[in-house]
């Protein structure tokens, strides 16, 4: 659910929480607010930055690998390369 802010259309009849912006957590079917929760003076929403999480990183965690069945190795050096999640031998390196 996103968070939707909102400030008070009028400053001049607005209480301290309507005064600056304040925050409410809501469907995106929700009705739009149109007066102050706490003093009913007219509000309006604000645009505002929309917040994404960037990045796959807890996709990468040896655990999310081996829980699925897959091995993951780091390359340790020199054309070898060291498990670090799942299955398999402890080292894989080019060499017979």
């Amino acid at each position: 659910m996103p968070i939707y802010e909102y400030t008070a259309a009028d400053s001049t009849q607005s209480c301290a929480h309507c005064a600056t912006r304040f925050e409410i957590f809501a469907r995106i079917s929700d009705p739009e607010l149109s007066a102050c929760p706490e003093c009913g003076a007219p509000i309006k929403r604000l645009i505002s930055v929309a917040s994404v999480i960037a990045g796959q990183a807890h996709l990468q965690k040896e655990a999310h690998f081996s829980k699925r069945g897959f091995t993951q190795y780091k390359k340790a050096g020199g054309g070898v390369y060291e498990k670090t999640a799942g299955d398999g031998p402890q080292f894989i390196s080019g060499e017979e």
